[in-house]
C-alpha cells in the first residue's frame, strides 16, 4: 500500500522543511507585530489607560476585515505584493507573505482577549504605585496573562499549520503541495494518507507542548 512513499522521501523531507519555514515566518511575524498590536488594542479599548474609542473602532475594524478574508483569497489578492517583496509569486517564501499578513491580526485579537482576563484590580494597583505604561505591560499584563498568551500562540500555530497546507494548492510548497501533486493529481492514496498523518502528528506535538507550557506558567496551578 505504501509503495509510492519510498521514492518521494527526498521530496517529503523538503516539504516538511518548507512547512516549518512558512510556519516559522508567519508565527514570527505575528509575535513581532501582532503581539504589540493586541496590547495596543487592549490599552485603547474603553475603560483602559489609553482609552480611545474612535481609534479602537478603526483599528478593530481593520483587524476584523483582514481576518474575514478566506486564506485562499488572501493568497491571490496579495500576489502582486508578494512578487515585489520576495521576487517570486510561488514557493514557501512567497506563501509566507500572506501567511504573515493573516497571522498578525489573528494573534492580535487573541492577545487582546487574553489580556482581558487579567483582573482589573491588579492593573489599578500597579497604576496606584506609579508604574508606567511599559511597566504595566511587561510586569503586570504579560506576567498575569502569560498562560493565556501561550495558549493563544498554540492556537495560532495549529491554525496556521493548516493554512500552510492550503498554500500548497497554489504552489506554495510544503506538505500541502506534496499532497496535491502526488496524492491528488497522481491518485496516490498512500501519499495522501501519509501527509495527513504527518500533519496530525505535528498538530499533536504543538498542542501538547503548548498546553504543558501554559499549565506550568499558570499561577493558579
Amino acid at each position: 500500500m505504501f509503495d509510492n512513499i519510498i521514492p518521494i522521501l527526498p521530496d517529503l523531507w523538503l516539504a516538511i522543511g518548507q512547512t516549518f519555514l512558512m510556519l516559522g515566518i508567519g508565527v514570527g511575524a505575528a509575535i513581532v507585530l501582532g503581539g504589540p498590536l493586541g496590547v495596543l488594542l487592549f490599552l485603547m479599548s474603553p475603560g483602559q489607560s489609553l482609552s480611545s474609542p474612535k481609534t479602537y473602532l478603526v483599528v478593530s475594524w481593520v483587524v476584523n476585515t483582514i481576518r474575514s478574508f478566506p486564506f485562499i483569497i488572501l493568497l491571490v489578492v496579495l500576489a502582486p505584493v508578494t512578487l515585489k517583496i520576495v521576487g517570486e509569486p510561488i514557493g514557501p517564501l512567497a506563501a509566507s507573505v500572506p501567511l504573515s499578513v493573516a497571522a498578525i491580526p489573528y494573534l492580535a485579537r487573541l492577545v487582546e482577549q487574553s489580556l482581558r482576563e487579567v483582573p482589573r484590580g491588579v492593573i489599578e494597583a500597579a497604576q496606584a504605585m506609579g508604574a508606567s505604561e511599559l511597566q504595566i505591560v511587561w510586569r503586570v499584563l504579560a506576567r498575569e496573562a502569560r498562560s493565556g498568551l501561550i495558549l493563544a500562540l498554540t492556537v495560532l500555530a495549529v491554525s496556521f499549520l493548516s493554512y500552510s497546507a492550503v498554500a500548497g494548492v497554489v504552489g506554495g510548497g510544503g506538505i500541502g503541495d506534496l499532497a496535491i501533486r502526488y496524492g491528488y493529481y497522481r491518485f496516490q492514496t498512500d501519499v495522501m494518507l501519509m501527509t495527513v498523518a504527518i500533519l496530525i502528528v505535528i498538530v499533536q506535538i504543538i498542542q501538547f507542548g503548548g498546553n504543558a507550557l501554559a499549565h506550568r506558567l499558570d499561577k493558579r496551578s
